[in-house]
């Protein structure tokens, strides 16, 4: 069959658009060295977000309480990492005994993270939550050393259903260590928190994030359970995970996502309300 000259540069011209779409949605490129994972992309302000992952394994009780005795010590390792860096895989081992596994892929807008959490013991693991710190102070622009803290008034969560820019209101101020901002998550008992200053508002979901320098991008994190949202005290900001314990031969399983997105706030909670449904 021949096809007419306007019809073939019209198959052509939408070939090329096909094409150049898929370019454009290339995943993000993911690295891990020295419990550091790296997101890489070139629509990025800063260039790259770093994640302290994992920064902690955290025992019950914490609230106020010495953090060291709150931390079970861990080893985490790379087991695997794509050549096109859209996958990695990471194994903790807690010092109890615990192993958990962490498979992160990457799109061109998000990070996803399935983590499997499982008990070989014949003992009760106390792993009831863990720490992934993500780092802002490039991504908004805040990472003067003079100004530890400006990088709070472009951040948010979320509290009586409505976008909630930081410092919040109410805001906390007082704890075992300061400063910083804990929002336990709905049904998570308050004395197994951070022992940062704790506020007394629920989180209307799990969502934390922050605006770019010039507003035009929006980073944010989630997780399924999570325990707490946490404004931390290195330009970090936290949706810590919860794990709940586990007993001898149980089996959990965590997910979790990083989004960077245009400045579209309806846009983010469409997105979260489809991947984090059970909330």
């Amino acid at each position: 069959m021949r096809y007419s000259i306007p019809i073939f540069l019209h198959i052509l011209l939408l070939t090329t658009i096909a094409s150049t779409s898929y370019a454009d949605e290339k995943p993000l490129r993911l690295t891990w060295e020295k419990n550091i994972l790296q997101i890489h992309g070139d629509s990025i302000p800063g260039g790259v977000i770093e994640i302290w992952y994992l920064e902690a394994y955290c025992r019950p009780g914490s609230t106020d309480r010495d953090w060291h005795q709150t931390v079970i010590p861990h080893e985490t390792v790379l087991i695997s990492s794509n050549d096109d860096g859209a996958q990695l895989q990471l194994k903790c081992n807690l010092e109890d005994g615990v192993e958990v596994v962490h498979t992160i892929k990457s799109s061109s807008d998000e990070v996803t993270f399935q983590v499997k959490a499982h008990n070989p013991t014949e003992k009760v693991s106390q792993a009831h939550w863990a720490q992934p710190c993500m780092r802002v102070g490039g991504f908004t622009g805040c990472d003067d050393p003079a100004e530890k803290y400006a990088y709070i008034q472009k951040s948010f969560v979320f509290l009586d259903g409505k976008l909630a820019m930081m410092p919040t209101t109410p805001w906390s101020t007082t704890a075992r260590y300061i400063p910083g901002q804990v929002w336990a998550a709905p049904g998570v008992d308050r004395n197994d928190v951070n022992p940062r200053p704790l506020n007394t508002e629920i989180p209307s979901n799990g969502l934390i994030g922050c605006f770019s320098k010039d507003d035009s991008m929006i980073l944010a994190m989630a997780w399924e359970p999570y325990q707490e949202l946490f404004q931390g005290v290195i330009r970090c900001l936290h949706s810590d995970f919860r794990i709940g314990g586990l007993k001898p031969g149980e089996t959990k399983m965590i997910h979790g996502k990083v989004y960077l997105l245009p400045n579209d706030i309806e846009g983010l909670l469409k997105r979260y309300q489809k991947d984090f449904s059970n909330q």
